[in-house]
Parts: structure tokens; sequence; C-alpha cells
């Protein structure tokens, strides 16, 4: 049905609280492109390895010939075969956690075949490039031989040991063909950093670690607080009076010094920051549930639910939880953006995720120093992420903190 201009204002306000909170949300432009903006980021979070350049684990294949070269630089490559064994394994895993090589990687400046060999000049990156020359075996080359000397050439063909001791024989154009796909051009779309690795793959799994540590650490502040402050406010009396002590006891402590603190006692590594950045967010959430609770406890449907015999766990989270969820959407999205925040700020000082895992901290403490050379975007680009990040959930917490006003708002 077709609804008129001058009835739409009233058709929307009679509808449900949550769809319009969903309208107003969505006529929030800066709220939507942030919104937006979180969406691709947690779908490029979720790919990982299946769209970075460098897919082995942690992005960590290093060429120290190739180090802080700038955005948009390329190299031609010689992948060598590795003469042991590699595991292969499923798409899915692949996309979580890498896969290694299957061969090495050798920058070179030059190559020829001559013969049975391939001689090659590898990369240094000077004028002129001086490079040591080297010599391998077409076959050594294209396949993981069980013993490399073993290469026999009985006529127009080669045989050879495998890795999975089979035999085999290939003859000399087929191995050309073959060698000719192992010379690849490599392209680094944002360069490498110090460690020759490529800086595009290091953010897009940078991205992975502060998504996962927002969301656990806010997951596990909200788990806490709530349990904490719906029960001091709900029984009251001296139960009230213990939680709220020990609330401002951890409120009176020093965010960062708490998680460093705690940082400290558990270990550090990547779920160690998880667990200390989320039981330092729960403050915050405690005290707001536990002053909305105080004002619904005496609402008529939540005595009646008392005087039908039903049990406080049920009142609790069946009827007055769900009545406190605005306020909680809005302090998750502020808390998700300090758990960024305090995620960089442990790394950059050495003591929230461990290299090699990337994370945008641990990329701007590497390259700080570059700042005043010619090779500040290596810092710039991993704070510029971080900057974003932490804005767009602050907009989307401040867009949602306007669309669940319950409040009139004027159309």
């Amino acid at each position: 049905m077709r609804i008129p201009f001058y009835h739409k204002k009233q058709y929307i306000a009679s509808g449900s609280l949550s769809k319009m909170a969903l309208h107003r949300f969505g006529k929030n432009k800066m709220a939507m492109m942030a919104f937006s903006f979180i969406l691709l980021s947690l779908l490029v979070a979720i790919l990982g390895y299946w769209i970075t350049p460098d897919k082995t684990p942690f992005a960590n294949n290093q060429n120290l010939e190739l180090k802080t070269k700038k955005p948009f630089f390329k190299v031609q490559m010689l992948q060598v075969a590795l003469n042991r064994p590699v595991k292969t394994h499923n798409p899915l895993y692949r996309m979580l956690f890498g896969q290694a090589n299957s061969s090495e990687n050798v920058p070179i400046f030059s190559c020829q075949i001559v013969g049975d060999s391939i001689y090659f000049e590898e990369y240094t990156g000077l004028v002129p490039n001086e490079g040591l020359m080297r010599k391998l075996h077409l076959v050594d080359v294209v396949f993981s031989l069980q013993n490399e000397y073993d290469i026999l050439k009985v006529g127009n063909e080669f045989g050879f040991l495998a890795m999975d001791g089979s035999l085999h024989a290939i003859t000399y154009s087929d191995l050309i063909k073959r060698v000719d796909k192992h010379i690849v051009w490599k392209h680094y779309y944002l360069g490498t950093d110090r460690f020759g690795r490529d800086y595009l793959s290091q953010l897009i799994i940078g991205t992975r670690v502060s998504l996962s540590v927002g969301f656990i650490a806010v997951l596990i502040s909200l788990v806490v607080g709530i349990s904490l402050g719906a029960v001091a406010a709900y029984f009251g009396k001296w139960v009230d009076q213990l939680i709220v002590w020990f609330i401002n006891v951890v409120w009176s402590i020093p965010t960062l010094l708490l998680v460093i603190a705690i940082n400290m006692a558990i270990g550090k590594g990547y779920w160690q920051v998880f667990i200390a950045v989320g039981l330092t967010m729960w403050v915050e959430v405690a005290r707001v549930v536990r002053g909305q609770v105080l004002s619904i406890r005496q609402k008529e449907y939540v005595e009646a639910g008392t005087a039908l015999g039903f049990t406080n766990a049920r009142i609790i989270f069946r009827h007055i939880l769900p009545n406190v969820l605005s306020p909680l959407i809005v302090i998750s999205a502020a808390n998700f953006a300090s758990a960024i925040l305090i995620e960089a700020g442990l790394s950059f000082l050495g003591i929230g995720v461990q290299p090699p895992t990337p994370s945008w901290g641990i990329m701007i403490k590497e390259h700080y120093a570059y700042l005043i050379l010619d090779y500040a975007y290596l810092a710039i680009l991993p704070g510029l992420a971080i900057m974003l990040m932490v804005l767009a959930f602050m907009i989307v917490g401040n867009g949602l903190r306007d669309a669940l006003d319950v409040k009139l708002v004027k159309e």
C-alpha cells in the first residue's frame, strides 16, 4: 500500500522502537559511512591470507635485499623449489593461518639459461647492481629433489629422484617451459618494510589483530560488567556496597597502568592482550548497568514477575537486561575504539602482541625512526589505519546514541 506523504511521519512513529532507531541511524550519513568502513575492514580481516600478496604465516616472508622499497616497487623473482616437504593445507586453514612457501623466492637482476643450467645475478638494488652470480640446475629449480646430485641425463631427457622417493623423467623442452613459469615479477603495492616484507600484507593482517582484540575485549567487558552491575543493583544492601567498592577501586587505577600490570601478570602474547584489555573495560559497563537496573527494578512488570514466583535469574535476564541494551550498545562502540588504541599502545611499548604477528602498533614501533627520513609513510600508514578505525567506531557510537534516544526526534 502506498503511504501518502503527510501520513509517513505518523506511520514511522507508530512502528516499533527498533525500526525507528534503524530508520534514524540510516538517515545519519556520517554514521553510515563509518559503519560501511567498519564492515569493509571486517571483510578484509576475515578474508585475511586469501587477499594478501604474501600468503605465508604472519606475512613474514623476508628478503633483506628488498628492505624499505618504495610503493609500487617491482622485482623479478626466481622461484626455486625447496628440497624438503611442505604440507599443503585446505583453503579455510590457508585463509586463517596462511600457507608456507613451497619454494624460495630469490630476487634476481638478470638471468640466462645455458644448456641444462640457469645463471642469474642476485638483486642488490645498487647502481650498478653488482650482485652475486649463481648457477642452478634446471631440474633443481622446478622440482623438490631427494638428492640434488642424482640428476641424470639420458638422451634428451633428465631423470631425478623426487622427495617422495619416486623416479621421474622430463624432456628438455618441457623443462624449459616449467622454468619460465618459475621466473615471475613480484609487485609491492605499498613497498616493503625494513625486513623486506610486503607492507600491504602486514597492514591487512594487522586489521585482523585490531578488530579481534576489540571484539573479544568488548565481549569480556560486557560479560563481567553486566553480571556485576545487574547483581549489585538487583540485590542491593551489602552485595551492592561490596561491588560498588570494588568498582571504585578499579576505577581509581589508570587504565593503561592496570593493563600493563595484568599483562605482566599473565604474560605477553596474542591472547593475553585480549584478556588484559577486556578486564580493564568492564567498570564503565558495570556502572551504567547498575544505574539502569536501579531505575527499572521498581517497575510494575518486575514486581509482577516477583509476585508470580519467577526466579531472580529469569527476572534479570528476561525482563530487566533487555531494557538496558540501548546504552550498552553505545558503550560497546566506544569501548571497541578504546580497545584498539590500548592494543596499539601496548604493542608499541613491546608488551602487547609479539612479533612476528603483525600489529599496527608494532609497525609504528619498528618504523617511527623513519619519520625524519624519506620513508615516513612506513609509520604514517599504520597510524592512519588506527586513526580511521577509532574514528569510525566513535562516529558509529554517536550515531547509535542519537538513533536510540527515546525522545521524539523531528523528521
